[in-house]
């Protein structure tokens, strides 16, 4: 039976997320979570969303896939704007900053990413775009 930590989503996600430090909300369905912070290059506001993520050596690793939708999701635009993003990763916030990986590290990136989220290669034949691969690192 899946846990009720699998039915979180958005903002009760997040929600869940802060007022547990993480006990509650990283793990989800087989994969892990982090809560991304951006600015809203529009607004200034401070947007924040619950991840896929894997960590690369000393980095963490998210996929803005928004389901195969024909356009990228509204915080990889905001942090194409600005890179500078807060990570919270369990209990532990994080200063980081934000790049998109192109070329063969995104293909390695990719294929660590789908091998816990086989539904990112779904997405990808969904659309058009190029789903971009967004690396964090510590600042």
């Amino acid at each position: 039976m899946a846990s009720t930590d699998d039915q979180l989503f958005g903002d009760e996600h997040v929600r869940v997320y802060r007022e547990t430090g993480g006990e509650r909300g990283y793990h989800w369905r087989g994969t892990t979570i982090l809560l991304l912070s951006t600015e809203g290059r529009v607004s200034g506001e401070q947007r924040t969303t619950p991840l896929i993520h894997r960590t690369d050596g000393d980095r963490w690793v998210v996929v803005a896939s928004k389901g195969g939708a024909p356009e990228n999701p509204g915080w990889y635009e905001n942090l194409k704007g600005n890179p500078d993003v807060t990570i919270q990763v369990m209990g532990e916030e994080i200063a980081a900053r934000a790049s998109t990986a192109e070329g063969e590290e995104r293909e390695r990136l990719w294929s660590l990413m789908s091998e816990v989220w086989p539904d990112y290669d779904a997405y990808q034949a969904r659309t058009d775009r190029q789903i971009p691969v967004v690396v964090l690192t510590r600042r």
